[in-house]
């Protein structure tokens, strides 16, 4: 398994934007396939996007796709999201997430049990 640890997180006005990092320890990260979910208070934790091993496939959540942007930096072992026109509901903390299986069988995993590893998470607010 490898440990992840977000950063980025923050205040940030309606439009606004912000970019979630996610460094990953160990020397096998280019063998993950890497998501971001997220959990607002009092509601369940949710897909927001996953990327491939390699960098070259993406899958988002409708509520995301358009604004919000994942990639990746295999030589930094760090996974990004970039998030613009931030809105009120985007607010919850986020969480990166590592799937072994997205990378040994190169598929894009969204349901939480795909993923083995998971980070603290990192609270993002959104004001109106």
């Amino acid at each position: 398994q490898v440990q992840l640890v977000e950063s980025g997180g923050g205040l940030v006005q309606a439009g606004g934007s912000l970019r979630l990092s996610c460094a990953a320890s160990g020397r096998t990260f280019s063998s993950y396939a890497m998501g971001w979910f997220r959990q607002a208070e009092g509601k369940d934790r949710e897909f927001v996007a996953t990327i491939m091993w390699s960098g070259g496939s993406t899958v988002y959540a409708d509520s995301v796709k358009g604004r919000f942007t994942i990639s990746r930096d295999n030589a930094k072992n760090t996974v990004y999201l970039q998030m613009d026109s931030l809105k009120p509901e985007d607010t919850a903390v986020y969480y990166c997430a590592a799937s072994r299986s997205g990378g040994r069988y190169s598929w894009l995993p969204r349901a939480l049990t795909d993923f083995d590893s998971w980070g603290q998470g990192t609270q993002v607010t959104v004001s109106s």
